[in-house]
C-alpha cells in the first residue's frame, strides 16, 4: 500500500469515499468465457470499439494523475488488457505520473511474452483468471483456443519475473465448474499465491445469469474446509471485496467474493473507466459519464476533476443490495466493456 498522503476524500451520497480506479484499456479478448463474452453474442460479426475511440495512454495517465490524491490503487483490466498494444508503456507512464500501486487482471496466456516487461515497467501486482484445471471443463467455460497449460505457463512466467504472490481468480458457476473448487485449492495450496473464488454474477445481459446457477461463498468455503481445514482472517482493508480464510496448517490462504449472497455495496469505493472514456460508478451500471469528450475538447485539470467529483458525490449505487427487490428487467453494460 502506498504511503502517499491522500487528499480529503470525495464521498458519495451514502458516505462512501472514492478509493480505487479500475481502468479498462480494451473491450477485446482472446477468450469467450460463458459468464462474460459468450461466443453467440460476441462472434465474428461483433463490432468492437475502433482504435480512435479508445482513450490514449496520454489521456489515461492524465486522468489517473489528476485523481491520484484520492486513490489508493489502480487496476488495469479489459477485455484482455494484454491485447492493448504497448501496454507496458502505459504501466511505465502511470507509475511515473500517478505514482500509485498498480495491478493488472489478465487471463494469463500472454504473460510468457509480457511478464518480464511488465515487472520492469513497475507493475506491482498481478491477478490471473483460471476457472478450471481439468482441460475439458476449462474449455467449456472459456470457449477459447487456449488450454490450461497456457495459463499455467503464464503464471510460471510471472513467477520468474518476480510476481511471487499472484491472485488466482475462479468464477464458479453451477453446472460448469463447481467440481473444480477442490482441485484448484489443492493445486495452489502452499505455492504462495492467493486463490479466490467469485460467485457467478449477473453482470451485463448476455451471459444467461440465473440465481440457480450461483454457488454461494458459504458453500465454497464449506467444501474446501471439509478436506483442507480453514479459519477466517480479517480483511486487510474494510473496502476489500474478498472474505479471507487461511489453511489451519499455515500453507496459505483462499478468498471468496460474495457479491450475490453477501453484498458489500456499503463499502464499495470503486470507480470504473471504460476503454472509450466513460466513467461508471457501479459494476452493474446501465449508463456512464463521458470524460473522453471533455479531454479532447481541451478541458482544464480543474474542470476534469470537478466532473469526477460531481459524479462521485451524486452516487447512490447499491445494486447488489437491491437485486432481490428489482422486478423489471434492467439494462446493464457488459463486463468486457466495463472492465470487471
Amino acid at each position: 500500500m502506498s504511503s502517499r498522503p491522500l487528499a480529503p476524500p470525495i464521498e458519495d451520497a451514502l458516505g462512501r469515499p472514492l478509493g480505487d480506479l479500475r481502468v479498462s484499456v480494451t473491450d477485446r479478448c482472446n477468450f469467450r468465457c460463458r459468464y462474460c463474452m459468450p461466443r453467440e453474442k460476441f462472434g465474428a460479426e461483433h463490432q468492437f470499439l475502433p482504435r480512435a475511440e479508445l482513450l490514449s495512454f496520454e489521456e489515461l495517465s492524465r486522468l489517473t494523475a489528476l485523481l491520484s490524491g484520492q486513490l489508493r490503487k489502480v487496476r488495469l483490466t479489459g477485455g484482455e488488457p494484454l491485447l492493448r498494444k504497448d501496454l507496458p508503456d502505459l504501466v511505465r507512464r502511470l507509475k511515473r505520473e500517478a505514482g500509485l500501486p498498480l495491478a493488472l487482471t489478465t487471463n494469463g496466456v500472454l504473460l510468457p511474452r509480457f511478464a518480464a516487461e511488465l515487472a520492469d515497467a513497475g507493475l506491482d501486482r498481478l491477478t490471473v483468471s483460471l476457472d478450471a484445471l481439468d482441460e475439458a471443463v476449462f474449455r467449456r467455460v472459456t470457449d477459447a483456443d487456449y488450454g490450461v497449460e497456457n495459463v499455467l505457463a503464464g503464471l510460471e512466467a510471472a513467477e520468474r519475473a518476480g510476481f511471487s504472490r499472484v491472485k488466482i481468480n475462479c468464477v464458479v458457476r453451477r453446472g460448469y465448474n463447481e467440481s473444480e473448487i477442490l482441485p484448484l485449492a489443492r493445486h495452489f495450496r502452499g505455492r504462495g499465491h492467493v486463490l479466490r473464488f467469485i460467485e457467478y454474477m449477473d453482470v451485463g445481459a448476455t451471459n444467461g445469469w440465473s440465481s440457480a446457477d450461483v454457488v454461494s461463498a458459504t458453500s465454497i468455503v464449506e467444501r474446501i474446509d471439509g478436506e483442507l481445514p480453514l479459519e477466517p482472517v480479517e480483511r486487510a482493508l474494510p473496502t476489500d471485496v474478498a472474505s479471507r480464510y487461511r489453511y489451519r496448517d499455515g500453507s496459505g490462504e483462499v478468498g471468496v467474493i460474495a457479491s450475490v449472497s453477501q453484498p458489500f455495496c456499503g463499502s464499495c469505493s470503486r470507480l470504473r473507466l471504460s476503454a472509450d472514456g466513460k466513467l461508471h460508478t457501479c459494476l452493474f451500471a446501465a449508463t456512464g459519464t463521458d470524460v473522453r469528450g471533455p479531454l479532447r475538447r481541451g478541458a482544464t485539470d480543474e474542470e476534469l476533476f470537478e466532473l469526477v467529483q460531481r459524479l462521485w458525490q451524486q452516487r447512490t449505487d447499491r445494486y447488489s443490495e437491491l437485486r432481490a427487490q428489482l422486478i423489471m428487467p434492467r439494462r446493464k453494460l457488459e463486463m468486457s466493456y466495463l472492465g470487471g
